[in-house]
């Protein structure tokens, strides 16, 4: 072994007990802000805070995006010796609101796979987990409408985004992708993959099922069959990957929102979404956006949906830049209120880091 070797070995061993100290000192600290601090453990808004400065103060040669998944994870686990949280996501275990979820809380959280969206909802409201994750839109495939009529009717509020690039993967225990004589996945990935699926395996019997996991557990059963599911599913389950990244866009993103009996504080780079109703004459959409224009508010996302109950034809669901606490959106929303015929605030809330 050379000199210059034995010396970089040193070397790594002294810095690693050294970010040992460090990281000990850091949970010393975080442990007595819990005991300071009132209220919820977890501030979202603080969090954002310390991965975007970190992003920007990375020296090198580690990436951005690498410097900020491993504060991410020493967040997570300082948060822990507060108080472990509780996560609800739609399951089952192996699923990208799963992966999601890991990405925005880190590995210490307790995580609680449910069935259905509105069964995440319910479990944050009832007080059995602290936070929950749910799908919101697809850049392909759009909105989940179940998502938005629950923010609509549950008193919960957003406070937090999370961006996961879906990442689809062509999985199975078969030899080849020529051996597979049937193809498990949900409907959405099917979608997702639909060219990629009719180029390379156009008479592949293709059975939809009620999750990507759930297709990755059947392919795990069944040496004749493949399966279309995440990185996260692979590993569970215990399959190879025939095939990598098939989605047919590559650009393919899922926004989940995370939600919880609070929104967030403002943390410098913020967004909030609201829902409202206007009635149904000529002007009535301008009478709404007016107020955003003139108080220099930017609108990111408008969306409608077929109002529920029959008080309104149509609701509008609206993304726009800032904190609600913001002088200018605060304005906004005050004038939108008098204008319209309902508003609701569902949270404001960091936009999403990484």
């Amino acid at each position: 072994m050379s000199d210059e070797l034995l010396n970089l070995r040193k070397n790594i061993d002294r810095l690693d007990e050294e970010i040992l100290v460090r990281l000990a000192e850091r949970a010393r600290n975080a442990q007595r802000v819990g005991e300071i601090k009132q209220g919820n453990v977890y501030r979202p808004e603080r969090e954002a805070q310390v991965l975007r400065r970190l992003g920007a103060a990375n020296p090198g040669p580690l990436p951005d995006l690498a410097v900020q998944r491993i504060f991410r994870e020493i967040m997570s686990a300082c948060l822990a010796l507060e108080r472990p949280l509780r996560v609800a996501y739609l399951g089952p275990a192996g699923t990208f609101s799963e992966s999601a979820s890991r990405k925005h809380f880190g590995s210490a959280p307790n995580f609680v796979p449910t069935s259905t969206i509105d069964e995440v909802f319910r479990a944050v409201e009832a007080g059995n987990v602290d936070y929950g994750v749910v799908p919101v839109e697809n850049s392909t495939e759009g909105v989940v409408g179940g998502t938005l009529d629950l923010l609509l009717e549950n008193p919960l509020q957003i406070c937090g985004e999370v961006k996961l690039r879906i990442h689809q993967h062509l999985l199975s225990k078969a030899a080849g992708i020529g051996a597979a004589k049937r193809l498990y996945s949900h409907a959405q990935s099917l979608a997702q993959c639909h060219e990629w699926l009719n180029r390379n395996l156009p008479s592949l019997s293709r059975v939809p099922v009620a999750s990507n996991a759930e297709a990755a557990r059947l392919a795990s059963e069944d040496a004749e069959s493949c399966a279309i599911a995440g990185e996260a599913a692979a590993e569970l389950y215990g399959l190879d990957v025939l095939a990598a990244n098939i989605e047919d866009d590559p650009n393919n993103t899922t926004c989940f929102l995370v939600i919880a009996h609070h929104d967030a504080d403002r943390s410098g780079q913020d967004k909030t979404s609201l829902v409202c109703s206007a009635p149904n004459r000529p002007g009535a959409m301008h009478a709404l956006l007016e107020p955003l224009a003139k108080h220099g508010v930017s609108m990111s996302k408008l969306q409608s949906r077929p109002a529920r109950g029959g008080l309104w034809e149509y609701v509008f669901y609206m993304d726009i830049e800032g904190h609600r606490e913001d002088p200018e959106v605060a304005a906004a929303l005050k004038e939108l209120n008098e204008r319209a015929g309902f508003v609701k605030v569902l949270g404001s809330y960091p936009v999403a880091v990484i």
